[in-house]
């Protein structure tokens, strides 16, 4: 019988596994969107549609109001991964190949451990770092080189703060999803978000006329259904389990995965040498999530499951 403690390190890897494969999609058809469609509507708009799913839920639900503290926090949530990241990399993805984007994704595990650590009292090991900083460094060497190897472009400033905005984002919403759940976190930090929100897709409408055709609009269908709200529930959920540095660098196959769905999907480019680059990376990420990790863990979070909260509680004995 596995221990209990690897049993929810396992559960969380898989969670998050099926947020980045959900999210591994959003740079392919943030670019096929934004070729017709104003990408300041691409990158409010979608969080719009997720807000009003959102808030279907949590009514029929009748889930609890959150506090006025984490209200708060749901505000760095959204100021991070409903108008920070979505709305920097539509506007990046204007010229910036959907190849090229996968930049985005590649520093993204090492800031998201950063924020984790800063943010939480997880303590990983120094074996855990060399990895997730050889990780960084591959994923972006693989990234700039799979884009044709043209080197970093102009609009990498947004892409940087982009990083940043889901990295902080993602750390306040992993410790969130403890409290209130994944799907009510990403729910509320959607609904408390858009008031915003419906003000910049409507400025964005009156500003451009809209006209796309069912490619660009199947496009802004995933981006705001999948990666703005179904994504971040597993996503969350595995981030919850934790633990949370080490699930965050499962996003280092993302911009693998990435890479392929471009090549399948808009053409683009796939040489022997991303082949290559890729398989490293996967390994990178590999050796990272299953390094043994210090941590100073705390009691079952109340948004697991009872299996989890189980396997929490035995393994704290």
């Amino acid at each position: 019988m596995q221990p209990a403690s690897e049993h929810v390190s396992r559960r969380g890897l898989v969670w998050g596994g099926l947020g980045v494969l959900a999210f591994s999609f959003t740079v392919i058809f943030t670019r096929v969107a934004v070729v017709q469609l104003d990408p300041l509507f691409v990158g409010a708009g979608r969080a719009v549609v997720a807000a009003a799913i959102a808030g279907v839920a949590l009514a029929v639900t009748r889930s609890r109001m959150p506090s006025l503290k984490q209200a708060a926090r749901l505000a760095i949530v959204g100021g991070g991964v409903v108008l920070g990241f979505p709305l920097l990399t539509s506007f990046a993805l204007t010229s910036a190949p959907a190849s090229h984007g996968a930049v985005v994704i590649a520093v993204l595990p090492a800031a998201t451990a950063v924020a984790a650590v800063l943010r939480t009292r997880e303590r990983p090991g120094r074996g855990f770092w060399i990895a997730a900083v050889i990780g960084a460094v591959v994923a972006v060497a693989f990234a700039v080189g799979g884009s044709g190897g043209d080197g970093l472009h102009a609009t990498d400033l947004l892409l940087l703060g982009a990083v940043v905005a889901a990295a902080v984002g993602y750390a306040e919403g992993g410790v969130l999803s403890r409290e209130l759940g994944a799907w009510q976190t990403i729910s509320w930090a959607l609904v408390l978000s858009s008031p915003v929100m419906i003000g910049l897709t409507l400025f964005a409408a009156i500003r451009t006329p809209i006209n796309a055709d069912s490619a660009a609009w199947g496009s802004f269908a995933y981006l705001a259904v999948v990666s703005m709200f179904l994504g971040f529930v597993a996503w969350y959920r595995g981030l919850a389990i934790g633990p949370m540095a080490r699930v965050s660098q499962l996003q280092l196959a993302q911009p693998v995965l990435s890479l392929a769905w471009a090549a399948l999907v808009l053409g683009e480019p796939l040489t022997l040498g991303t082949v290559a680059g890729g398989l490293a990376v996967i390994a990178c990420a590999a050796v990272a999530v299953t390094i043994r990790q210090r941590s100073t863990g705390s009691a079952a979070p109340p948004s697991l499951d009872a299996t989890d909260a189980t396997a929490l509680t035995r393994s704290s004995r």
